[in-house]
């Protein structure tokens, strides 16, 4: 009992410390692709189709452009949906091109893995 009393605070701070360790590591922030889409919407369900694999590798935002709230981005992309942003930034539309796709979460993931 004494020797755990003498050393409590060595263990609080190793404790803590594999605690900060523990959450930084899991602090990867995925990228987010936004999908301006409608319903109903047929390119878009094929696309999100070709997005499954990869799933993991970002956060799916879907943004209906016929909401009242959403009528800038209706009138920018009613013709062209869907629509792909990566992280607020224009990516792709009509289609998933995939290579371009890639292109963007590996430089993303490399800026990512520099940050740490």
């Amino acid at each position: 009992m004494l020797w755990f009393q003498g050393n409590s605070m060595q263990l609080a701070k190793y404790c803590f410390q594999l605690f900060l360790r523990n959450l930084s590591a899991s602090k990867t922030v995925l990228p987010v692709l936004t999908l301006f889409t409608k319903d109903p919407c047929p390119l878009c369900d094929e696309a999100k189709e070709v997005l499954e694999p990869y799933k993991n590798r970002f956060i799916l935002q879907e943004v209906d452009i016929t909401l009242p709230e959403n009528s800038v981005w209706y009138e920018r992309y009613k013709f062209d949906i869907p629509v792909f942003h990566l992280n607020g930034q224009f990516l792709m539309m009509h289609r998933v091109n995939i290579s371009k796709l890639e292109k963007q979460l590996q430089k993303l993931e490399q800026q990512g893995a520099g940050a740490e």
